[in-house]
């Protein structure tokens, strides 16, 4: 159960596509594949296999779990730098420890977000907290990329903690739906993320049997990715599922309805929807840094390999390896 809720949805704003809106088509419909990340937690790469000019602005986009861990399990990663993008950390269930070279960092949980812009570069690490480490427990979560145009990879790094309580909260005319919207806006309604390019970051669980049709900007590309559950996504009603990526094309409302029966562990359908103004720059995209050109690219590394985008600090309780003992 994602943690950021409300108990009656018809107390909430609510919002629906015009009916002059036209419906954007479905184009493809991908499977993620799963592996490994960092230390070994489990993720599926929501992106794979859709070509660039349907994910611009966005750049790879990892489910984390959902996975119940035993005591000892919890993974994270190491010490590793970035450039050029910006990352986004959404913790549905469970927690975890980030701390980066610029002096940004904290600990996010149940509904939180973290919105690191690493910009010209800066070192950083993810982790599990010890608590989490010593006892197991639930661990569910995103890490999405987003690029930044050119003029904007060299800018200073910033960071955003945006708490789950902060997000704007909406729903359809029946309440079918909790639409968290995270970043950008939905119908006049804005998330609390700042974002550099134009975007916009919703989180949405739909009850069996509803439906929800958004207006959506037509300058925009539009994504689905499901998190949990099984529903069809476009008016065509293809259907989708656990681990699968919606691609729409061009219109101005998107379409996603989930299915009347669900099953036991996951009551309803949990969906991420993916709005973004395509940068339309060329891309150079190597390990943890996202530039312009090869010449960028190798600069990144030799910038990384002679210290320059920082040096791993010695708070928060972190050490290169992860958690203190």
């Amino acid at each position: 159960m994602p943690a950021v809720t409300v108990e009656n949805p018809l107390t909430l704003p609510r919002v629906a596509a015009p009916a002059d809106a036209v419906a954007r088509p479905v184009l493809t419909v991908t499977t993620a594949p799963s592996g490994f990340e960092g230390e070994g937690f489990p993720v599926r790469r929501a992106f794979a296999g859709i070509n660039y000019r349907h994910l611009d602005p966005f750049i790879m986009m990892d489910q984390m779990g959902e996975v119940e861990y035993a005591p000892g399990e919890p993974k994270g990663t190491p010490w590793h730098p970035h450039r050029g993008f910006e990352t986004v950390t959404y913790i549905i269930d469970g927690i975890f420890d980030h701390q980066d070279s610029n002096g940004g960092g904290g600990t996010i949980t149940n509904g939180d977000t973290q919105w690191m812009t690493a910009g010209a570069g800066l070192l950083h690490i993810e982790a599990p907290p010890e608590s989490l480490v010593m006892s197991g427990g639930l661990f569910h979560g995103l890490q999405l990329w987003v690029n930044l145009p050119a003029k904007d990879k060299m800018m200073a790094p910033r960071y955003q903690d945006i708490r789950g309580g902060n997000v704007q909260l909406l729903t359809t005319p029946d309440g079918g739906a909790l639409l968290r919207v995270i970043a950008g806006e939905l119908d006049g309604h804005k998330g609390p993320g700042i974002t550099h390019t134009p975007i916009t970051m919703i989180h949405a669980t739909l009850a069996p049997g509803a439906e929800i049709t958004l207006p959506w900007r037509e300058e925009f590309n539009g994504l689905a990715y499901v998190l949990a559950g099984k529903g069809t996504v476009g008016v065509e009603r293809r259907p989708i599922h656990l681990g699968q990526t919606a691609v729409f094309g061009a219109g101005s409302s998107l379409t996603v309805r989930a299915d009347e029966k669900q099953d036991g562990h996951t009551p309803d359908l949990e969906v991420v929807l993916l709005g973004g103004q395509p940068i339309r720059e060329p891309m150079a995209h190597y390990g943890p840094f996202v530039m312009n050109t090869k010449d960028e690219l190798m600069q990144a590394f030799e910038d990384f390999q002679k210290g320059r985008l920082g040096t791993v600090p010695a708070v928060h309780g972190m050490t290169e390896t992860g958690p203190e003992a």
